[in-house]
């Protein structure tokens, strides 16, 4: 059986003039019997359209913070990094893998893509705006947990993982402020944040907002995660 070709957006770092791929993603991947495919930094719709047609699902990446004006908020201080030409990118991406009804799973700011782009609005900077109680973006070492997540009752990610806590690891200081309303929520941090969304009526669209990539050769519910996705994609 051929293995599903998995499109991964590219990380960029703008300073360096360069963009790739953290080895996690694609190690996740291969390890749930997918094939990575690191897909160009572009926002030209055919080429985005041939690239979702040649591919057998799009994992949106982690990464720098969203504009503020995608989601019609002025920028503040506190907002981090922005890199304009991979929100383009994502957003037109999104669009492409939706209408392809392609599966989707997004992870960090993947899980803000799908929201952003549905409609959904975030917080630019939890410290600052939200007043989180645990620490959503831990130090190193990164395959480590640093907090729990409510799985949420009657969801598909209960479905696959069962209802209760699992342990992940977190690196964001945005997240979902007002859901989009395409999406449902399917877990929760201890502090109320939404921490997983899928897409009713669309054949896979998740998003995490935790890293299971960084955890997968030590959590069973990071390689479920990633064993239904690729099986979606088959």
């Amino acid at each position: 059986m051929k293995k599903p070709v998995i499109g991964l957006v590219p990380i960029v770092d703008p300073a360096q003039n360069r963009y790739g791929m953290t080895p996690a993603y694609c190690k996740a991947v291969e390890g749930a019997g997918g094939l990575p495919l690191m897909l160009p930094l572009t926002a030209d719709s055919d080429d985005l359209a041939r690239l979702v047609e040649l591919c057998d699902g799009i994992l949106f990446t982690g990464g720098p913070d969203i504009h503020p004006a995608r989601y019609g908020e002025e920028t503040l201080p506190a907002c981090g990094t922005i890199v304009p030409e991979r929100d383009a990118m994502e957003d037109a991406l999104l669009q492409a893998a939706l209408a392809a009804d392609k599966p989707v799973l997004g992870i960090c700011r993947g899980i803000q893509v799908l929201n952003v782009t549905l409609g959904g609005t975030l917080w630019q900077d939890l410290p600052s705006q939200y007043g989180e109680t645990i620490g959503h973006s831990q130090p190193e070492p990164y395959d480590q947990p640093c907090h729990a997540v409510t799985v949420l009752a009657d969801t598909p990610l209960a479905a696959l993982l069962g209802e209760g806590e699992i342990a992940v690891t977190s690196r964001h200081h945005q997240a979902i402020k007002e859901l989009a309303g395409p999406l449902r929520a399917m877990a929760a941090s201890p502090d109320g944040l939404v921490e997983a969304v899928w897409m009713p009526g669309k054949r896979f669209v998740w998003g995490v907002q935790w890293h299971p990539e960084s955890i997968f050769s030590t959590s069973p519910e990071s390689q479920k995660l990633f064993a239904a996705f690729v099986e979606q994609c088959r």
